[in-house]
């Protein structure tokens, strides 16, 4: 069985090793491989660790009995992040709530656990008061497709720097916010 419910801190390690290995599996020949080869489980904990402390909210996706694939015990298999949008050069002309993560390992992605998380943060957001919400993704990530699918808008390209390369991104918005909590539970 798989079941969404918020982060404790103690999956702080669980999504700190879930960050590091969906990046090294997703962007192998987008981003530095030095750069892929150098993420720190520990050190993604730490942060979300304290992410979780300070009360913001953070989905996770547990898997238990069979879906747990040999885990002794519930594993968690991929969260999301979300809150307010976050500064930046397009600030919150893209919408007033900003999905920041949304990771799943591949073991367990075409499952639909991705859609429900991605339900869970937009439904954090609109009881948060915000009427639209935006996320950015690398242009060159291979699931890209899976928030146009949901509706999703592209409304803005920007560079960022990883590992000291530029890579472009790519905004995707849902406004109203409603657009996006109906899409994820059609696609239910």
């Amino acid at each position: 069985m798989i079941s969404l419910r918020r982060a404790r801190g103690a999956d702080a390690l669980a999504i700190g090793a879930v960050h590091v290995a969906a990046w090294r599996s997703t962007y192998p020949g987008i981003l530095p491989a030095a750069y892929l080869a150098g993420l720190s489980m520990s050190r993604q904990a730490r942060m979300y660790e304290a992410a979780i402390r300070s009360g913001a909210p953070v989905h996770v996706a547990v898997a238990s009995g069979a879906d747990a694939m040999g885990a002794r015990g519930p594993r968690v298999i991929g969260f999301a992040t979300a809150g307010r949008a976050r500064g930046g050069p397009f600030g919150r002309r893209l919408g007033e709530g900003e999905i920041e993560t949304l990771y799943v390992l591949d073991d367990w992605r075409d499952r639909g656990v991705g859609r429900r998380l991605l339900r869970a943060a937009a439904a954090q957001l609109a009881e948060s008061g915000c009427r639209s919400a935006f996320l950015w993704v690398l242009r060159d990530n291979p699931s890209r497709w899976f928030y146009a699918r949901l509706g999703g808008r592209p409304v803005a390209e920007a560079a960022i720097r990883v590992g000291g390369e530029a890579v472009m991104q790519t905004a995707f918005a849902w406004d109203p916010i409603e657009k996006l909590l109906e899409a994820t539970a059609r696609a239910s």
